[in-house]
């Protein structure tokens, strides 16, 4: 087992990777941002015996691989207080029900969308780093509900999640062998997990009554249903879901899932943007729509409750919007596959950072503005001289979303 603080040895590329068919979708990097800032922050108390009746909950604990414990006993008023907490978020591809008629019927369960969403002990940084479903990674040996034990092998990361349902029949073995799969690469101690499908994800969106977004040129895909035009739009539910699904079509990329990786963690940074700067928070009615909207999609670990969740929300409600930050975990092109990635140097410190609680990339967060500063006064030429020429504005800054690590003030498109 690796340690949770050890350098993390590099996955060996995969003899036989196992390829799923699947349309990944973020559906629960929503979640992870926006219930982090939008819990607590409210009187949800009231209805948190509803909430918490909405969520599907599954016990992992016997099936999950030990990690190193923390060096301390955890507030019984508020089990994260003082501690980081890092979240598996994964978005599901079940087509059954409601998400057949979204997705269309395919039998059986994926999960194509993965991210760590790391929460500093003191509540300075959220960082969410996604994990492409490419990933060639070791798989460690995994036992299923039911009794049966899989053997250790390689392939693609998003192979362990389909293992655990394949062989197990169930949603806890399917995500307790995706936790012990990420531990085993990362030396990253998950403390819970979430799992999303297509529907919750669309009711989040239609929530908050749609996602504004800057699309930088038309968007078409046949395959998940997306048609846009350049320009600034506001994404209803089904559009959101679309653009998430998408990654084949024109002007929608090179097809790839790391490139799909960029458009979905840009449409969760608008999401997040959407929620900070409505009335969501303070609005009873629409905070309810939206949690109801969130819970009704989810499945998490017995631990995960509502409780748990605005304790956690609570402490984070002064956090810099500058300070959640996204990410992909660094990787190249596989040696042994160019149409599979694997993870570059560059990830060990990732992970390493996230196990130690310190920034992802380095570096020092930044503080919550305090003051606001001057704007300068227009000023008038003097008599006899000649007008300064006009100064020739300053290229936006962009970030490339997917390849470059970005926080919710960056700006990702322009149009």
């Amino acid at each position: 087992m690796t340690s949770r603080h050890a350098a993390v040895p590099r996955p060996r590329a995969a003899r036989h990777a196992r390829t799923l068919r699947a349309h990944g979708v973020l559906r629960a990097i929503a979640l992870g941002v926006a219930a982090v800032v939008v819990f607590g922050a409210s009187g949800v108390a009231a209805v948190a015996a509803k909430l918490n009746g909405n969520m599907d909950k599954v016990d992992v604990s016997a099936l999950v691989n030990p990690m190193p414990e923390a060096s301390t006993e955890p507030d019984p008023d508020d089990p994260n207080a003082g501690q980081a907490v890092n979240i598996l978020i994964l978005g599901s591809d079940q087509r059954d029900g409601e998400n057949g008629t979204i997705g269309g019927e395919v039998a059986g369960m994926r999960s194509d969308t993965a991210m760590v969403l790391h929460i500093a002990a003191d509540r300075s940084r959220v960082e969410l780093v996604s994990i492409p479903r490419d990933s060639l990674v070791e798989i460690p040996s995994c036992t299923m509900t039911n009794g049966k034990t899989t053997r250790a092998t390689e392939g693609m990361f998003n192979t362990a999640f389909a293992t655990g349902w394949d062989n197990g029949g169930d949603m806890t073995s399917a995500a307790a062998c995706t936790i012990n799969t990420v531990q085993h690469n990362t030396g990253v101690t998950i403390d819970h997990f979430v799992v999303v499908d297509f529907a919750g994800f669309q009711q989040m969106v239609t929530s908050i009554g749609g996602v504004p977004m800057c699309i930088p040129n038309d968007m078409t895909s046949k395959l998940a249903g997306l048609s846009l035009k350049a320009g600034f739009q506001t994404l209803d539910g089904p559009t959101a879901l679309a653009y998430a699904r998408a990654r084949k079509g024109e002007g929608v990329g090179d097809g790839s899932d790391t490139n799909r990786i960029g458009n979905q963690q840009k449409l969760i940074a608008a999401m997040v943007r959407e929620v900070l700067s409505r009335d969501v928070l303070t609005s009873p009615q629409k905070l309810l729509s939206f949690l109801s909207a969130a819970t009704s999609s989810l499945t998490t670990d017995t631990a995960m409750s509502i409780t748990n969740m605005t304790g956690l929300a609570y402490n984070l409600r002064t956090i810099d919007s500058g300070n959640i930050k996204f990410m992909t975990i660094p990787f190249a092109p596989a040696k042994s596959d160019p149409n599979r990635v694997e993870w570059t140097s560059e990830a060990d410190t990732v992970w390493s950072n996230l196990a130690n609680d310190v920034p992802a990339l380095g570096g020092t967060p930044q503080a919550s503005p305090t003051t606001t500063a001057p704007v300068p006064a227009a000023t008038t030429p003097a008599p006899g001289t000649t007008e300064a020429p006009p100064v020739t504005p300053t290229p936006t800054e962009t970030k490339d979303a997917g390849k470059e690590a970005f926080s919710v003030d960056d700006t990702t498109d322009v149009c």
